[in-house]
């Protein structure tokens, strides 16, 4: 097991590997842009607020997306269904590449792309960004949103997918 750091700065890699242990759940960003739909995968994501109604999530600052789905100033937070990893790999490549080549969707109300079979999605217009180190802390005021319990998330576990909550101790 790895142990505390020793004081001192922290190395990148002791950081990922050690919070590589909490589960997360994958998202797609997305937003109807001038040039067509935007998107990018991100794992930083997390309720904030039901009153008012806020999420965040954590886009890095080297992300050539998010400069443009902040422009827009409305997105939708697609929580990714188990079945979606393809969808997780396909929006995290780099670049103004077509992420939504085979990817059907619907518009939600603020006309950001809901993907088709997501387990939830939020659609949010931004409400304030913090500095986050190497990272931007996003806040988006929730406007509308929906979910279909009959679809489990994509989790994420110290770098891979599809971690499951069974366990063989007594719940």
């Amino acid at each position: 097991m790895t142990g505390s750091a020793p004081p001192g700065p922290v190395s990148p890699a002791v950081m990922r590997e050690v919070l590589g242990h909490f589960v997360s759940g994958i998202v797609v960003i997305t937003a109807s842009g001038d040039g067509g739909p935007l998107g990018f995968t991100c794992q930083s994501f997390a309720s904030l607020s039901l009153d008012p109604p806020l999420i965040s999530f954590a886009p890095a600052r080297s992300s050539t997306t998010w400069p443009r789905i902040r422009k827009v100033g409305a997105f939708c937070v697609n929580v990714l269904a188990a079945d979606h990893e393809h969808v997780s790999v396909g929006f995290a490549r780099p670049g103004h590449l077509d992420k939504f080549a085979g990817v059907n969707w619907r518009p939600a109300p603020s006309g950001a792309p809901v993907l088709e079979g997501v387990s939830a999605w939020i659609d949010c217009r931004l409400w304030g960004e913090h500095d986050g180190g190497d990272h931007t802390i996003a806040v988006g005021e929730v406007l509308d949103l929906g979910a279909d319990p009959s679809r489990a998330p994509l989790l994420y576990y110290r770098g891979q997918y599809g971690v499951t909550a069974e366990s063989d101790e007594p719940h």
